[in-house]
């Protein structure tokens, strides 16, 4: 398996776009919907946020997602169409002028948006725009989709890989967008997927709980759950595999592709957490199991205090043993060890729950490279887990402030 260029339109038979629609007033020329299309049938199964307040398009793509299949995504940022009058039926509106422009069924679309909450949709714009995004369709159109459902994020994210299936050669590749309002409890962002690999819409949902589960949901920006957030799946087969519908070899290896590109997704929102200026991995081991790990590293990552002390540059150790306290895992404090670490190097601050000499200037400087690891050793168990956060910092509070005026 190897990353390669091409992000949602890696996969043959895929193409994108995205154009300006003016979803939002006075949004400049920024793009603000985005269009993925499949020239075939389509496999398709997502993943949806555990919020109990969900947006109008989640309830819309479930419904079309019911029979396992779909051959389109249409998707605006600048409004995320949730609690907002005409919520659902602008949601519909949407795919049926996407279906109408492409000459496929409604049912066939998958629908999403982001944005403000719980202001009316201005689907006349997004109506107008259609034929437009339409038009763009591309195979080199990734970068513009990716683009066009950014909200505050600061850098695109669309990734691809390519890999071997029953001897033929599959790609898969996607795109996405989060930097705040991330936490988990999946989605914690929008993620569109395609691939030519052929899988069953049941086989495509397996795999995705499962790399969910070790990526989207091991990252915290800021606490907070979005209502609007899901990650989708599209495979049209165009590889020529023997179609994948049950565990096995085949299996295996379209689960770790899908795997490795969801944890390349989840690192990339992370690292772009709105105001952010370090991507902070954690690493619990010694746990007692997988399970336990997860919620000391979540909770670690989590912490608002760590993460101002990270972007500070500052070693407080102490804080990062208090979240593994809290976080009502079952360990010995008095087993555990805390180190930072970076490209600039490796520092132990702690050591059977007490607290080491260490050079603070040294600390300082490995705290101060752009991605930085906490790593904290709670025991001799089994149990490992690596989650993925960032830094708090003055820019955050801004960005958040005047979000919505």
């Amino acid at each position: 398996m190897k990353f390669i260029e091409g992000g949602v339109c890696a996969a043959k038979g895929f193409k994108a776009a995205g154009i300006h629609c003016g979803v939002k007033a006075n949004s400049g020329d920024k793009k603000d919907l985005a269009l993925i299309y499949s020239d075939y049938p389509c496999s398709a199964n997502a993943v949806y946020t555990k919020n109990k307040v969900k947006a109008a398009p989640l309830h819309v793509t479930r419904e079309h997602l019911a029979d396992g299949r779909a051959r389109a995504v249409i998707a605006n940022s600048g409004n995320a169409n949730a609690c907002a009058p005409m919520g659902m039926e602008n949601a519909a509106e949407m795919c049926s002028a996407a279906a109408e422009a492409l000459g496929i069924e409604a049912g066939d679309m998958i629908v999403a948006s982001t944005g403000v909450i719980g202001q009316t949709l201005r689907i006349e714009a997004i109506k107008k725009g259609m034929p437009d995004v339409v038009k763009a369709l591309s195979d080199s159109g990734s970068t513009d989709a990716a683009k066009a459902i950014m909200t505050t994020d600061t850098q695109r994210k669309e990734f691809a890989v390519e890999f071997e299936l029953d001897g033929k050669t599959a790609r898969m590749g996607g795109i996405a967008k989060g930097s705040g309002m991330i936490h988990p409890n999946m989605g914690t962002m929008l993620c569109f997927i395609t691939t030519d690999a052929a899988i069953s819409s049941d086989m495509i949902k397996k795999a995705l709980l499962e790399c969910v589960r070790v990526s989207f949901n091991r990252v915290s920006v800021d606490g907070d759950t979005s209502t609007n957030d899901f990650c989708a799946v599209l495979a049209n087969g165009l590889a020529g595999n023997s179609e994948i519908c049950a565990e096995g070899p085949a299996y295996e290896t379209f689960l770790s592709a899908l795997k490795e590109l969801c944890i390349r997704f989840a690192r990339a929102m992370a690292a772009d957490g709105e105001g952010a200026t370090h991507l902070i991995n954690c690493t619990v081991s010694g746990a007692l199991d997988e399970d336990t790990a997860e919620l000391m590293a979540m909770s670690v990552i989590a912490s608002p205090l760590v993460k101002t002390a990270m972007f500070g540059a500052d070693a407080n150790w102490g804080r990062v043993l208090a979240a593994l306290g809290y976080s009502g895992a079952e360990f010995e404090p008095g087993e555990a060890a805390v180190s930072f670490s970076s490209s600039a190097g490796d520092i132990p601050v702690c050591e059977k729950g007490m607290g080491l000499p260490f050079d603070e200037d040294l600390a300082k400087k490995i705290l101060s490279e752009p991605e930085i690891s906490i790593n904290a050793v709670v025991g001799n168990g089994p149990g490992r887990c690596t989650c993925w956060g960032c830094d708090l910092s003055y820019d955050y509070v801004k960005i958040n402030g005047d979000y919505r005026t």
